[in-house]
């Protein structure tokens, strides 16, 4: 009898308050497309010292990993592509049909099933209500060295023009935790919002703008940040090794790190068709700008 009780609570439970949502644990990958596929391997495997693998979800693709289960994936460039090379962005999901179902509980227009890959991964994709695609892995047993240069993939950022609506999705409903904001003027509304995944401390960096932007801009704002220790040894490295060839500014100087207004050292590496990878230490030399952090850094 108290089996059944509590079976029917439960079932009741159930019924009330839809499904119950996995774990979110970190960014998983950013998908960009590429005009010039011999150019962006050189970037992100030379440079970036990422391991080039086959993709499972698209077999015209390739991927670059940082580590076991975070990478760019990288697809051809369509035809009469616009400015944006962005494909979609995407998190890291303990299970990815125990997702799919919680998001369908939450009214979320979602596939009918989870793609399946022949490495094990289990995926599938939905648009925030700006019409962003996201994408929820879950991700199969390691089978990719870590990158040694760049282990960790921070965060990933994508150009938005309402903050309040998205955090309908991505608060309200996957319940991302605020981490920090700024801009590049203390009285001016945020540029920058991030927000950290529910179960980790990877986020993800909404680059608010209602400008109509360039390609070379939607490069900048939708971007990989790489995590380091120090700066200066990352640095060290990428110079020693002849890793920067190419990466310069507007005056031919080569690009150098900088103090960002979240007091970050960082350095902002791009790939030939623009995508920024933005190298970040880990934490603050001192007080960021317009707002303090609101969760821990990632450690490593």
């Amino acid at each position: 009898m108290k089996a059944a009780i509590f079976a029917g609570i439960f079932l009741f439970g159930t019924l009330a308050f839809g499904a119950e949502r996995p774990p979110i644990t970190s960014v998983s990958h950013l998908s960009v497309h590429a005009g010039d596929a011999a150019k962006t391997e050189l970037f992100y495997v030379h440079d970036l010292g990422a391991v080039k693998k086959t993709d499972p979800e698209n077999a015209q693709g390739v991927r670059y990993y940082f580590s076991p289960t975070q990478f760019v994936e990288v697809l051809p460039l369509p035809a009469g592509a616009g400015p944006n090379r962005m494909d979609h962005i995407a998190f890291n999901t303990a299970d990815a049909e125990g997702m799919r179902k919680y998001l369908a509980s939450k009214k979320i227009s979602v596939p009918k099933a989870v793609s399946k890959g022949a490495d094990a991964s289990r995926w599938f994709q939905v648009k925030d209500p700006e019409g962003v695609t996201v994408e929820f892995v879950q991700a199969p047993p390691a089978a990719v060295p870590t990158n040694a240069l760049f282990p960790h993939i921070i965060h990933v950022g994508a150009v938005i023009k309402d903050r309040a609506l998205e955090d309908t999705f991505y608060r309200d409903v996957l319940g991302f935790r605020p981490y920090w904001f700024g801009g590049m003027r203390d009285d001016a509304p945020p540029s920058w919002v991030s927000q950290q995944v529910p179960d980790g401390t990877d986020w993800l960096e909404y680059m608010v703008t209602g400008n109509t932007l360039t390609q070379a801009q939607m490069g900048v704002l939708n971007h990989i940040a790489l995590g380091v220790p120090n700066m200066e040894a990352a640095y060290t490295r990428l110079w020693n090794e002849d890793r920067l060839q190419g990466q310069v500014d507007a005056r031919g100087q080569q690009l150098v790190p900088k103090i960002g207004r979240d007091a970050k050292w960082q350095l902002n590496l791009l790939d030939p068709d623009g995508t920024r990878a933005e190298v970040m230490e880990l934490h603050a030399i001192g007080k960021p700008c317009c707002s303090p952090f609101t969760a821990s850094d990632p450690e490593k």
